[in-house]
């Protein structure tokens, strides 16, 4: 098994394809064939279903898929991380964000890791919830900050902080009368907008599992594809919005009310991967725990339950 035939392999698994994913690699059909051939007899299972139509991965070629990228993700980052070395250049930390996290503490994360890392050259990388779940494994990102709980066992994950959920309204409607929180049964004959339209599972999904946990349908609900769009449409009067708490200061013509009820919250999540022993790793962790210490404004109880992270190995 080399590296070429990794490639091929994840070529014909994005594509579902053998003839596109030979055009993409430049190659003939029949060698690209030979080396998947050749590759399954090595592994001694079936990775591909070749009968139909498009091709389609077999259990173990779902396990093979995602094994792979994380390798060829890997020997880029070892590639690029030598690269730097050797030309004495600083390492390279790229984090992975969703934009309600830079309404609370990331922008200070930030700042603070660039003060005690001067040597690290640290790229923002906007990206929803289980995108970064991906990208961390693709070697693409090295941290990730999220909301949305998953279970892959190769990317570890630790609750920062449950925030809570607003819901924001349009300006000169009933509900924007009161600034009382707002009982979830409010929101019966509400359109609702929801975003992120994709990829799912996303916050979307936890908004409408709690609504519905409530036993609260909306009449509409209206799928965009991010907050800022959502809050404009607020702005609008095209509907209702729930957003993380922290996220309030995006706009200022639209009314804000806390929602009821201790499960209106919305996790703040931090990922990486799970045999990630970087240095940089434990500086973030240590950074985190410095600026809950300073109780921020952000995590003002006005904005999150009563919650600390813990960070135990």
């Amino acid at each position: 098994m080399d590296l070429r035939q990794l490639r091929y392999f994840i070529a014909v698994a994005r594509e579902r394809n053998f003839t596109r994913a030979a055009e993409m690699l430049h190659i003939a059909q029949p060698p690209l064939s030979r080396q998947i051939q050749l590759l399954e007899e090595e592994l001694g299972v079936t990775l591909l279903t070749r009968k139909s139509r498009p091709v389609r991965l077999t259990e173990a070629g779902r396990l093979f898929y995602e094994q792979a990228m994380q390798v060829l993700g890997r020997v880029e980052q070892m590639k690029e991380a030598t690269r730097r070395v050797g030309l004495n250049q600083h390492s390279v930390l790229s984090i992975g964000f969703v934009a309600s996290t830079l309404y609370g503490g990331l922008p200070t994360l930030v700042r603070k890791l660039r003060q005690h890392a001067p040597n690290l050259d640290i790229q923002l990388l906007e990206l929803m919830s289980m995108q970064q779940i991906q990208a961390l494994k693709e070697g693409r990102i090295d941290v990730g900050f999220g909301r949305v709980r998953h279970a892959d066992p190769s990317v570890a994950s630790i609750v920062l902080r449950q925030e809570r959920l607003v819901a924001a309204i349009p300006q000169e409607t009933a509900l924007a009368a009161d600034t009382a929180p707002l009982p979830m049964k409010a929101l019966l004959s509400q359109n609702l907008i929801v975003y992120p339209k994709e990829p799912r599972p996303s916050f979307a999904d936890q908004v409408l599992s709690l609504l519905h946990d409530h036993d609260v349908r909306p009449p509409e609900v209206q799928e965009v594809r991010e907050i800022q769009t959502a809050l404009g449409l607020v702005a609008a009067a095209a509907g209702v919005c729930i957003i993380p708490s922290s996220a309030r200061q995006m706009r200022n013509d639209v009314h804000y009310r806390l929602l009821e009820g201790e499960h209106a919250t919305s996790p703040v999540i931090l990922n990486h991967r799970a045999n990630d022993n970087g240095y940089y790793i434990d500086l973030i962790k240590q950074l985190i725990q410095e600026m809950y210490a300073e109780n921020p404004p952000w995590l003002a109880l006005e904005h999150n339950l009563p919650f600390r992270p813990s960070f135990s190995k």
